[in-house]
């Protein structure tokens, strides 16, 4: 009798078999949904994620080209009032901003500098600093259009290049300063414009430099101050 109830006591209760094989069944298929998350947040698709909280990120509006039949013109896009100037973009003073003044639609290059600069050493360095940087690469240190993008294509022996232009010739040295602005500025032949990369103030700091290395590089001894002259050394 006591054996009896010891085995009783100490039998492992039998788990029915359907239960085994439906876990077995519901235990791989709880990672599905984990897998799936993976897959959706890993994966690039076609069509946009499930997006269960909009926010503000989905909004009712007109993008650009659609139609709006609430004006009269059909448009959704406004054009700007008439006489509207951005802010910052007046570019009141024609000298500064275009090289010279606007005749009839065309620049008409001063030979001068606009009334708000002032060319000085540290005018002059400064456009020194942003030549290298702009310049240089093609033009060359000296401006002999020799810089390192020319060497580069004669090397490659490409059919298609173009040289850049020498900066010491009698043409460029008699351009108005208008005129080597505009260049910089809007660009010429091969050359682009660097309207977006260089500053209004930037630009005629350039021009300065420009003018300054012309005269270096053709300047006589009758344009070296008298007090000076003596420390210029004899060929």
């Amino acid at each position: 009798m006591w054996n009896a109830l010891r085995t009783n006591v100490i039998r492992k209760p039998n788990i029915p078999k359907w239960l085994i094989a439906a876990m077995a069944i519901m235990i791989p298929l709880s990672w599905v949904p984990l897998a799936l998350i993976a897959y959706y947040r890993t994966v690039p698709h076609r069509k946009p994620r499930i997006h269960f909280f909009q926010d503000m990120d989905n909004q009712v509006k007109y993008k650009a080209q659609a139609a709006n039949t609430l004006f009269a013109d059909g448009r959704a896009m406004r054009p700007p009032i008439e006489g509207t100037i951005a802010r910052g973009r007046l570019m009141a003073d024609e000298h500064l901003e275009h090289g010279g003044p606007i005749v009839e639609g065309k620049v008409q290059w001063a030979d001068g500098y606009p009334a708000t600069i002032k060319v000085d050493e540290a005018f002059i360095l400064r456009g020194q600093e942003r030549y290298n940087i702009y310049c240089t690469p093609c033009h060359g240190a000296a401006g002999y259009g020799d810089g390192m993008v020319h060497q580069r294509a004669v090397q490659l022996e490409s059919s298609a290049w173009v040289q850049p232009t020498n900066l010491h010739t009698d043409d460029l040295r008699g351009r108005k300063l208008g005129d080597l602005y505009g260049t910089i500025k809007w660009g010429r032949r091969t050359m682009p414009g660097y309207a977006s990369k260089i500053p209004t103030d930037d630009r005629w700091a350039i021009v300065a430099y420009v003018k300054a290395l012309q005269l270096s590089q053709n300047a006589v001894a009758a344009d070296v101050p008298e007090d000076m002259r003596p420390r210029l050394r004899q060929e």
